[in-house]
């Protein structure tokens, strides 16, 4: 163990086994998920090692992830995972199955199928459709991607291209009608989505629908045939293939597809909700609210997993470079003799520990979103009738908001703790790019981040009108709401009699989480209100709705922004209160609580700090009220500094899923490092791969001898 690492540990104010046990949900949950990760680990057949990976070619890197999720089913099976009361030898369905996918350390090609494509099945099919394909995907015979997007068009789903055209059986269809399924031109064909290119036998295809009678209906889901189940070849009229190396992810095949009229049977449209018959007669189901509103939430669902995933990859990357820095000495201290750890350093405690404390935030409101939205769908499911449109409209604000923030956060702050490593942080061997670049989808994917806020104002706004109305029962919708913390401050705002400012007389009140709380509820208010008076304004003045939106596009980012920063420090501080008055579920005790609190301080302080124009703008803070803040933040580097590799091991990641030369438990940096050069295949021979065939010619051959000038005529 490296002494550095072994004092620091001891230096802790806090045990980091009780801060474990909260993130996994109980101590008997911390003992399944090491149980679970110690059989990959240690499986015998070698399969899941990832010690190679940086030396492998990516179709290599494929072939081994599609061998080491064989292997998983396999291991599943052979403990009964998956036959759990629910599961109905569903694998993925087990409780278990996250800590596994987790446990691999690695991307799997057949993730879209359980992410993606079995949801869709039941959630867009008829029992029928369910009972006939939901078996086979079950027993991994039918292994399906979702197919949406296409090479001219993305979140535009309107304007999808691919069509799907109602055949007859009278005019060639198979009995009871088919769909002809087509790409009509070259940017209608499927581009980007996961399992597609060489993996998946089945897509869940996203086509125009065009009826018996030849009118286009929108847009809607058909399960497409892509492969044989008995040999894997491509079936008639289809192609498929991968898209070619990207910045990360390069396990999956993310493919491309297209359709030359392919045949398929009329029932493998998707007909939950809408149906087609035997003639092409087209009626869409009356969709209960309740039944519209589960949709709603299933979608939101997705997006509160991300949150909660923002939260594990930055607290990895911060993991490998706390531990880097406590290990890592550089420049001598007062004596002249001893090498300073890089981590007291004040400059590399501003890099990183405000991302610890990112980390925590976003676990406690990915938590806190999971929660609300489960809450709901079991109120809705339970015939409960008190599930406003308002309160899902508006859980989808806060989803959308903190997706947006979250994973713009996480990414710039893995790659932050990338470059806080330094030279060694560019090595594959220190984790850290692979890390990054994979998790570089995340601001793209399920809603682009430079969007999103649209659809997180277009709500919020409806909440200005209901305060601006003065409507008691609009206001009264929403108190069930994430927004409803908006309506006080935008009363006082719209009023303009009681102008409010922060209230903080000294460093030690502006380090209050209230206080901290009162100023983003004010800023997010401000804003909002500023860009519900700009369209309002613009629209007055003669402007088009659609210019006055566009024309706000930059305000509603940072409404939504403000929004998502407030949500992320009110689920922090009341998750502490909920520990600190030991409520139901309670894992903390006052140590423990303490140096949360200092996190929550952080995240709260340094976010202020950062975008202290916003409150400055309209006097909410005094000049002397920001050098608080400011100072704030360095006491805070201070007392946090102490437990930082504590707070890092609390994470409990395990130096298999690290995969790090830098972050390892026991700190021993340099041997491993030089152990994973020495592997390098260039290091295999002497002399090295080339010398025969080029070098030699240089420095033996003498093709770069000099022999004078010699003339051109």
């Amino acid at each position: 163990m490296n002494a550095d690492l072994a004092r620091e540990r001891s230096n802790a104010t806090f045990d980091p086994e009780v801060i474990t046990a909260l993130l996994d949900g109980g101590k008997e949950k911390t003992a399944r998920r090491r149980q679970l990760e110690a059989l990959i680990a240690r499986d015998p057949t070698g399969v899941f090692s990832n010690d190679d990976n940086a030396y492998l070619h990516r179709k290599d890197r494929h072939v081994r992830a599609l061998a080491k999720f064989v292997r998983l089913v396999e291991i599943c099976r052979s403990h009964d995972i998956g036959s759990e009361p629910g599961a109905d030898g569903e694998i993925t369905q087990s409780a278990d199955f996250p800590t596994l996918m987790a446990a691999v350390a690695d991307d799997i090609p057949t993730a879209l199928h359980w992410v993606m494509f079995t949801p869709n099945i039941r959630s867009l099919c008829d029992d029928e459709q369910q009972a006939e394909w939901l078996p086979l995907c079950r027993d991994w015979k039918m292994i399906g991607c979702y197919a949406q997007t296409e090479l001219g068009h993305g979140s535009n789903i309107r304007a999808l291209e691919t069509t799907a055209t109602f055949l007859p059986e009278s005019k060639g269809g198979d009995k009871g009608g088919s769909w002809i399924i087509n790409s009509p031109t070259l940017t209608s064909s499927k581009f980007w989505p996961g399992t597609l290119g060489r993996t998946a036998n089945h897509a869940m295809v996203i086509a125009q629908l065009i009826d018996g009678g030849g009118k286009h209906r929108g847009i809607h889901n058909f399960l497409v045939p892509l492969r044989s189940m008995d040999d894997h070849t491509l079936l008639p009229g289809v192609i498929t293939g991968d898209i070619g190396p990207k910045i990360g992810l390069n396990n999956y095949d993310n493919g491309f597809a297209r359709f030359d009229n392919v045949k398929i049977p009329r029932r493998n449209m998707a007909m939950r909700f809408a149906k087609v018959d035997e003639q092409g007669k087209y009626t869409k189901s009356s969709m209960s609210d309740a039944t519209s509103k589960i949709s709603y939430i299933t979608m939101m669902l997705v997006r509160a997993f991300i949150v909660n995933e923002a939260g594990k990859n930055l607290a990895q990357a911060c993991t490998v470079s706390i531990r880097y820095s406590a290990v890592r000495r550089q420049g001598f201290d007062e004596s002249n003799k001893r090498e300073t750890q890089i981590l007291d350093y004040r400059q590399q405690q501003h890099r990183l520990l405000p991302h610890l404390a990112e980390s925590y935030c976003f676990f406690f409101t990915g938590k806190k979103l999971l929660d609300h939205l489960f809450s709901i769908e079991n109120r809705i499911v339970s015939g409960s009738d008190d599930v406003l449109k308002t309160e899902v409209a508006d859980l989808h604000a806060s989803s959308s908001a903190l997706k947006s923030f979250t994973t713009t956060v996480a990414a710039d702050g893995i790659e932050d703790c990338r470059k806080a490593c330094g030279g060694h942080g560019f090595l594959q061997a220190s984790g850290l790019p692979e890390l990054a670049c994979t998790y570089l989808q995340n601001p793209t994917v399920e809603g682009d981040n430079q969007m999103l806020p649209q659809q997180v104002v277009k709500v919020l706004l409806k909440l200005v009108t209901a305060v601006q109305s003065g409507d008691a029962d609009a206001i009264g919708q929403y108190r069930r709401c994430d927004s409803r913390y908006l309506i006080p401050s935008m009363k006082s705002i719209l009023s303009g009699d009681n102008a409010e400012e922060c209230r903080a007389t000294n460093e030690e009140t502006m380090m209050d989480l209230a206080t901290l709380l009162a100023a983003y509820r004010h800023r997010t208010a401000r804003l909002l209100i500023g860009v519900a008076a700009q369209i309002q304004e613009a629209v007055s003045e003669g402007a088009a709705m659609q210019k006055a939106w566009n024309d706000a596009l930059i305000q509603m980012a940072r409404v939504s922004r403000a929004h998502a920063m407030y949500l992320l420090l009110e689920n922090f501080a009341t998750s502490l209160d909920d520990e600190r008055q030991s409520k139901p579920g309670s894992q903390l005790s006052p140590n423990e609580i303490e140096v949360m609190t200092d996190l929550a301080r952080l995240f709260g302080l340094y976010w202020l700090e950062r975008e202290i124009g916003d409150f400055l703008e309209d006097g909410y803070l005094s000049s002397e009220q920001s050098g608080w803040v400011r100072s704030g933040v360095l006491k805070m580097l201070d007392t946090i500094r102490p437990n930082a590799v504590a707070l890092v091991d609390a994470r409990d990641f395990s130096d298999f899923r690290l995969k790090s030369a830098l972050g390892r438990y026991d700190g021993n940096v340099y041997p491993e490092i030089m152990k994973t050069a020495k592997k390098d295949p260039l290091n295999q021979t002497e002399p090295g791969p080339g010398y025969e065939e080029h070098l030699k010619r240089l420095i033996v051959g003498g093709v770069g001898e000099y022999t004078g000038t010699q003339s051109r005529l």
